[in-house]
Parts: C-alpha cells; structure tokens; sequence
C-alpha cells in the first residue's frame, strides 16, 4: 500500500533496524545508515513509498522515483523512456525472508507499470551483505557489475511489459 505521512516514522524506523541488522551481522559499511522521519518525508515529496504492514505496523517499505540515483549509469540498462527507479528498500529483520520483501517487489511492479514506467532499474551491494540473489528471484535480471567509490554493486533490471 502507498504510504502516508503517518507512515514516516515508522519507515525510518524500519530502514535503521534493516541497517542496524546488516551491521551487526557484517561489520560497518556503507550499509549501515540511519534514516530520520525528516529524511522519509522529504523523500515522499519526489517518490511514492510503499510499505508493507503487520497488524497496522510498518515491517517494510520501498520506495520509487523518477529520479536516477547517482550511482546508476544507465549505459548497462535497456534504453527506455521512462525509467523508475526503486531505491531504500527495507524489510524489519524479524520479518525477513516469509515473502514481505516479495510482496513489497509485486507492489513496486503494479505501481510502476500505473505510472506509465518502462522498467523497474535498481543497485544492490555486491557480497555477503548485498541483496542481488533475491532481486533474481523476484524475476529482475542482472545488467553489469561496477565499482563505486570503492564499493561493488550489481545492476538489476525489470521490463514492464505493456
């Protein structure tokens, strides 16, 4: 479901344990942020955020824009027009791997399809800590590998099909 104001807190909440999780499991790295409520409203104002509930309490959220993020380089993408780009994903650690994260995947699809996207584009973190095995098995497809500031990531890619 999209996401409200009333929803911010509880997402920052979300993308710090999801951060806080990796952290303790992988020592610090460039995963390990801290959002603020300030941080999740400003982003609502340039994206749509979905989140994901149990029992009316945030577990996950994800968020789309328009908006390229800095580290994509689209020379390893499909050329489309219009491209959406899914960024700050985040599921509650205790809510991992029992199908929020997919669920959140399938609702990122039917919304970015609504807003007439082409595709669905995102990085992940290359290794232990990264996420690329799941974006495969929600069905997006690997696009290249690049260093970042000393950082690896992994391109992924989602064809709408219209």
């Amino acid at each position: 479901m999209l996401a409200t104001t009333d929803d911010a807190a509880a997402i920052a909440e979300v993308i710090t344990e999801a951060a806080q999780d990796l952290t303790d499991k992988h020592g610090h790295g460039h995963w390990s942020a801290v959002a603020t409520k300030k941080g999740i409203l400003s982003s609502m104002n340039k994206s749509k955020v979905l989140v994901a509930k149990a029992d009316n309490t945030v577990v996950g959220s994800l968020r789309l824009t328009s908006g390229r993020p800095w580290v994509i380089d689209p020379a390893y993408f499909t050329p489309v027009h219009r491209p959406v780009y899914l960024v700050d994903m985040a599921v509650r650690p205790g809510y991992q791997r029992i199908g929020v994260g997919r669920a959140l995947i399938e609702q990122a699809k039917v919304l970015a399809a609504a807003l007439s996207g082409d595709s669905i584009r995102l990085d992940a973190y290359e290794g232990i800590a990264g996420a690329g095995g799941f974006y495969e098995k929600c069905g997006f497809t690997l696009m290249g590998q690049i260093m970042y500031k000393s950082v690896p990531h992994i391109y992924f890619e989602w064809l709408i099909k219209k």
